[in-house]
């Protein structure tokens, strides 16, 4: 069975830092990408970031760059987004999701979605 668990959210206030993790099982790791996105309420899913396993390439979404870094553990299956300088507009559900080989910001690349971890970063 295909598990995406994703932990670490909370509240935090701007300027504040917090990392998530997203522990994965269910599937051969190195062959799928990983991408975290994110949900705010009224919006639509947005991505955020992502990672290829095999070759560890990233993407970064014009609004984080320079803020997040999305880092891989492969021996852990995990794969964390730390994130620095939060800003409120960063307040969101926070899903990460595997699919395909190589990583994409876009929703339908992504076969399997964890249950989200709330952030909420305050004024």
């Amino acid at each position: 069975e295909v598990q995406l668990v994703e932990s670490g959210g909370g509240l935090v206030q701007a300027g504040g830092s917090l990392r998530l993790s997203c522990a994965a099982s269910g599937f051969t790791f190195d062959d799928y990408a990983i991408g975290w996105f994110r949900q705010a309420p009224g919006k639509e899913r947005e991505g955020v970031s992502c990672v290829t396993n095999d070759n560890g390439r990233t993407y970064y979404a014009d609004s984080v760059k320079g803020r997040f870094t999305i880092s891989s553990d492969n021996a852990k299956n995990t794969v964390y987004l730390q994130m620095n300088s939060l800003k409120p507009e960063d307040t969101a559900v926070y899903y990460c999701a595997a699919g395909g080989y190589f990583c994409s910001p876009f929703l339908n690349s992504y076969d399997y979605w964890g249950q989200g971890t709330q952030v909420t970063v305050s004024s």
